[in-house]
């Protein structure tokens, strides 16, 4: 049953809202970390599980694997069950926030104990079946119940509380369908599973059996020496009670066993029915001639024995739930089906762009040419170019000397005239003064009266000649027309 107001699939980040702790164990594609509740203050367990990128990726989970498995713990709330709590998703990761259950595995605390009698053995047995009967109320099967997947809440209370976990291969057995699938842990699958027959809730039962088989005895009833002869004895049913290890035994508690280790599973026990048995009912209490001695060494026995099973399993057997199924290899299967469909189209597709390159190649070839004749054409225009710019470039530095020797000269005329025409505003100067002292003279000279006036004309004649004459000697030429002008002018 879904808590109200959970979010599935929050895509925030998971670390805003809790603070990871040490890891509490791993799988193959998950990672189980202590955390904290920031809001709270409170403990879980997150399930960091690897999303699978790809189809034709195997590292991972795929995406429906994780959505089956979030939407079956929604359903769940049950003291014997671990509880989900919260869902985030990041690139890579879904997160299970899951109740914290720090008790360890139920093995590993048998195992530590000093002796376990059968009516101990009884009580455990019994809170698996409620948590398996709850869930068979719903029609989910767990598919992989095994000591790995029986954890205690809490060690410490005298009857620790069982919680059952990792619900990655649980399925909801729907009515009228047909589910074949092959998946689990071999020493704990039932016939049904490993003969590829139509599967259902009686299969939990099976592995109720053989963990109770292990519980009251500390040896595993099918386990062989390789994984194939494993299944093997499960098929054919190869096992029994061994005297030495079941002597302390009730017949009660081995019918309870025969009941659920039954191939037929018509015949094979519910989950009511194993309730409802007089063994569980009895809760181990048996009445026999066994004297306490007897039954205190048995009981020490069978806890060294069971001690001796979870070293072993722990040492030879993976990690907890691979989520390695026949599901995944019939996937398999078809993705390598439609790889080689895919290759023969990549074979294909090879062929005609080897056709391509091919014609690439020849492109090219002619490319180069093309680009060797032409380069060698513009090594030579520019090896011509180069000649012609160094005549320039001669010819430029014979140009600028002659503007350098042409600049001299200029200078040199330069100052020459700026002399001649310092001269001759000194010259015209000169001349300026006599003209007007001419002027003055010829005013003073001029008589008044008609004698005067010859007398005049013709002295004026003679001065204009005289002056004219001294003028030519003094400039020798160089009198400007303008003052040539002047004078005639007057005259």
């Amino acid at each position: 049953m879904k808590t109200p107001g959970m979010a599935v699939f929050k895509q925030q980040n998971v670390d805003d809202f809790y603070e990871m702790g040490e890891d509490l164990g791993s799988g193959q594609f998950a990672i189980v970390k202590r955390c904290t509740e920031k809001s709270s203050g409170l403990e879980y367990a997150a399930k960091f599980i690897k999303k699978r990128q790809s189809r034709v990726s195997r590292r991972g989970v795929r995406r429906e694997e994780i959505e089956r498995e979030v939407d079956i713990l929604q359903q769940l709330q049950h003291p014997n069950i671990v509880a989900l709590h919260d869902v985030y998703e990041n690139r890579t990761d879904v997160v299970l926030v899951l109740e914290l259950v720090s008790g360890g595995e139920l093995f590993d605390f048998l195992a530590q104990k000093e002796s376990l009698s059968e009516e101990e053995a009884t009580q455990f047995i019994k809170q698996i079946l409620n948590g398996v009967q709850y869930l068979h109320s719903k029609r989910i099967s767990h598919f992989d119940l095994k000591p790995e997947n029986i954890m205690l809440l809490d060690r410490d209370d005298p009857l620790p509380r069982i919680k059952l976990i990792d619900f990655g291969l649980a399925h909801k057995i729907e009515a009228g369908a047909d589910f074949k699938n092959i998946f689990g842990t071999p020493e704990f699958v039932a016939p049904e599973i490993v003969n590829y027959e139509p599967l259902g809730l009686e299969a939990d039962m099976w592995s109720i059996g053989v963990i109770t088989y292990i519980l009251l005895s500390g040896a595993s009833p099918f386990l062989g020496d390789t994984k194939q002869e494993t299944l093997g004895n499960i098929s054919a049913m190869d096992y029994e009670f061994d005297e030495e290890l079941f002597s302390n035994t009730s017949e009660l508690a081995k019918n309870f066993i025969r009941e659920l280790l039954e191939k037929d599973t018509r015949k094979r026990m519910t989950i009511q029915d194993a309730l409802n048995h007089p063994w569980i009912k009895s809760c181990g209490h048996m009445e026999d001639s066994t004297s306490p001695e007897a039954e205190k060494k048995a009981e020490q026995l069978k806890t060294k024995r069971l001690k001796e099973y979870t070293i072993q399993s722990h040492s030879s057997m993976p990690q907890n739930n691979t989520y390695a199924n026949f599901e995944r290899f019939v996937h398999m299967v078809e993705d390598i089906n439609m790889m080689q469909t895919g290759l023969s189209e990549v074979a294909g597709a090879r062929h005609t762009l080897q056709g391509d390159i091919e014609a690439l190649l020849a492109i090219y070839n002619d490319k180069e040419a093309w680009y060797k004749e032409e380069s060698e054409t513009a090594r030579k225009q520019l090896s011509q170019v180069c000649y012609e710019f160094r005549k320039v470039e001669a010819n430029r530095k014979l140009l600028q000397e002659d503007v350098k020797a042409v600049d001299a000269s200029l200078e040199s005329i330069s100052g020459k005239y700026k002399q001649r025409q310092s001269q001759l505003d000194t010259l015209k100067q000169e001349l300026d003064c006599e003209l007007q002292w001419l002027q003055e003279v010829m005013s003073s000279l001029h008589p008044e009266g008609a004698n005067g006036s010859i007398h005049s004309s013709s002295l004026n004649t003679d001065v204009k000649q005289a002056l004219n004459e001294l003028l030519h000697q003094s400039c020798v030429g160089e009198l400007c027309p303008e003052a040539k002008q002047s004078l005639t002018d007057s005259g």
